[in-house]
């Protein structure tokens, strides 16, 4: 199973690639909203880190949902202040790569540590041989796993982090049911709701379900074949990362004091579980929730730990080199993919 050049003087200190000298870089950029269709490869300037930034040569980065989102520009929230066109260039939130040179205020890195993070929070830009990231966003890589594997953890994972522990506030003994386990999110939340002593049911498409099993989940059910909230059973904790069903539906599937932690999903959904989740949480004391996603280094941490532990493994379908980085994002589109796509930038084109 297995599962991101001419610098400034004295501005930091660097290690030595031929691709400084030339002070451009590959990249996957895209112009217009759309589909895989629109991404191309592009020579653009190598970033230059600001004082709390370092620059990272990316060995590998994955494909999330978000960044799907932000190719089509849907749903339309994705857009806000980027109308026209899309906000930022080069897509790729998450990456894994060695850092080459550190701003002036970096205390936490050198040239040569090896990384992992996710880059939402500071502009994006892991499809490129180079991108610039604050040290706040980063984490060193665990020693005992490939870059490729470490690209596949930092987003998916701590959403799975601040669903299942944060917001969905588990305890041992619960039972937890987590719809659309078979992509990123929901295989690493699968493995932590395990770890601390949960019944875990997993909701996916039926190709995905013996995985879900390996990974733990004591029960699988197939969405196509199977409505998880008309079958009569209740649960604890509800972790959506799919939103298919409404909010009257879902409302059945939880016990009283149960939770409903939300993580993805269309923009109608979003709105409706918004304004129905006061009512009923006040009359039924189940509570509706969506998760604000808040990427940090101290959650990362806590992945790297249970992976230098050998309790947890990200989980990875398939590994792209840079040149088909755009049939990552197909496969993603069509969310038959099991568990994270990654793709690996330091392949030859």
């Amino acid at each position: 199973m297995e599962w991101r050049m001419i610098m400034r003087e004295n501005m930091f200190d660097m290690g030595s690639s031929s691709k400084l000298d030339t002070n451009s870089m590959n990249a996957m950029v895209y112009d217009t909203y759309g589909t895989s269709e629109v991404l191309r490869f592009e020579q653009v300037t190598i970033p230059v880190p600001k004082d709390n930034e370092v620059l990272i040569e990316v060995h590998a980065t994955s494909v999330n949902s978000w960044d799907w989102d932000l190719l089509r520009g849907k749903p339309f929230v994705n857009r806000i202040g980027a109308i026209r066109q899309p906000r930022y260039r080069i897509l790729g939130a998450d990456v894994a790569g060695r850092v080459i040179a550190v701003g002036s205020s970096v205390k936490r890195f050198k040239s040569g540590d090896e990384v992992f993070g996710d880059l939402s929070g500071c502009g994006w830009g892991g499809f490129a041989e180079y991108v610039c990231a604050k040290e706040t966003v980063l984490t060193p890589k665990p020693a005992a796993i490939s870059f490729v594997q470490a690209a596949a953890i930092p987003q998916a994972a701590v959403l799975a982090l601040q669903g299942i522990r944060d917001t969905g506030g588990l305890k041992s003994g619960q039972t937890v049911l987590i719809n659309g386990a078979g992509g990123g999110v929901g295989t690493f939340a699968i493995q932590y709701a395990k770890l601390h002593g949960a019944e875990v049911t997993g909701v996916d498409s039926s190709e995905k379900l013996d995985m879900l099993q390996t990974l733990g989940a004591d029960h699988v059910l197939d969405y196509t074949k199977e409505d998880f909230t008309a079958r009569g059973q209740q649960y604890d904790l509800i972790l959506d990362v799919v939103g298919n069903r409404s909010v009257l539906a879902l409302k059945r599937a939880l016990r009283n004091g149960g939770r409903y932690v939300m993580i993805g999903g269309p923009m109608s959904r979003i709105l409706q579980n918004l304004l129905w989740a006061p009512f009923i949480s006040w009359r039924e004391k189940k509570k509706i929730m969506l998760l604000v996603h808040k990427p940090n280094d101290g959650d990362q941490k806590v992945w790297k730990e249970l992976i230098e532990l050998g309790q947890v493994l990200p989980v990875i379908d398939r590994q792209y080199p840079f040149s088909e980085a755009a049939q990552a994002f197909r496969d993603i589109g069509e969310g038959r993919l099991k568990g994270k796509a990654v793709v690996s930038i330091k392949m030859k084109m």
